[in-house]
C-alpha cells in the first residue's frame, strides 16, 4: 500500500540567542490513506512543530529543518510556499489544540467556515453558508443557524473545537492532523470530541 504521507528522517533545530535547540530528530513516518496514526509523547517533545513541519508551516531564517516530507506524491521540501498552501483544505487541514486563539476573534463563524469554501472550491456566498451550515449540523452543533452568526467568545470550548473541525473537513481533505484536539475540555466533552472524529472517518 502506497503512502499518503511519508517523512524520512527529519529533523528540526530553531536558532536562538541561546544557540540551537533540537526540536525534531530523525523521524521516519509512513501513513497509508484511511489510516489513523498517533503520535505519543511528553509536552514539549515536538508533536506540533513535527506536524507543523509536514505541512509546510514552519517558516522563518531561525528555523533549520533536513529531511523529505513527501504528500500525495508531492514532495513538499521542494515546493515554494504558494506550492504548499495550495495543498491545504483539500489536500491536508489541521485541527488546532486550542480553538480559541485559532478562530478570529472579531469574525463571526459563519465567516470563518464559509472562507475555505469560497476560496478553495469557488463556491458562491450563498452555497458556501448553506454548506456551512451543513457542516455545523455534521459536527452535532445544535441551531446551526444562529451558531454562524455567533462569535467564538459567544460558544463554549466544546461547541469551538466542534466549529475547529468543521472549518478543517470542510473541503474534504485528504489528511487531517489532529493536535491534542481535547486539550482544555472537560473529560465529557472530549469523549465526545473523539468519538466524533471516529465517526467522520
Amino acid at each position: 500500500m502506497s503512502s499518503l504521507l511519508s517523512i524520512k528522517q527529519m529533523s528540526i533545530n530553531f536558532d536562538t540567542p541561546r544557540g540551537s535547540l533540537e526540536a525534531v530528530r530523525g523521524v521516519d513516518i509512513e501513513i497509508p490513506a484511511g489510516m489513523s496514526v498517533g503520535v505519543v509523547g511528553e509536552s514539549g517533545s515536538g508533536k506540533t512543530v513535527m506536524c507543523r513541519a509536514a505541512m509546510g508551516l514552519l517558516q522563518g531564517s531561525n528555523v533549520k529543518r533536513s529531511g523529505t516530507v513527501v504528500f500525495d506524491g508531492h514532495e513538499l521540501t521542494s515546493m515554494t510556499k504558494e506550492q504548499v498552501r495550495d495543498l491545504f483544505g483539500s489536500g491536508m487541514a489541521m485541527i488546532f489544540q486550542d480553538p480559541m486563539t485559532a478562530l478570529n476573534p472579531v469574525r463571526r463563524i459563519g465567516s470563518q467556515l464559509s472562507e475555505g469554501l469560497r476560496v478553495r472550491l469557488g463556491m458562491s456566498k450563498a452555497d458556501a453558508l448553506a454548506r456551512s451550515k451543513e457542516l455545523l449540523e455534521l459536527v452535532r452543533i445544535p441551531n446551526a443557524a444562529a451558531v454562524l452568526k455567533s462569535f467564538p467568545y459567544q460558544l463554549s470550548g466544546g461547541m469551538r473545537q466542534r466549529v475547529m473541525i468543521a472549518i478543517a473537513i470542510a473541503c474534504n481533505p485528504k489528511l487531517l492532523f489532529a493536535d491534542e484536539p481535547t486539550t482544555a475540555l472537560d473529560v465529557t466533552v472530549q469523549a465526545q470530541i473523539l468519538q466524533l472524529l471516529r465517526e467522520l472517518r
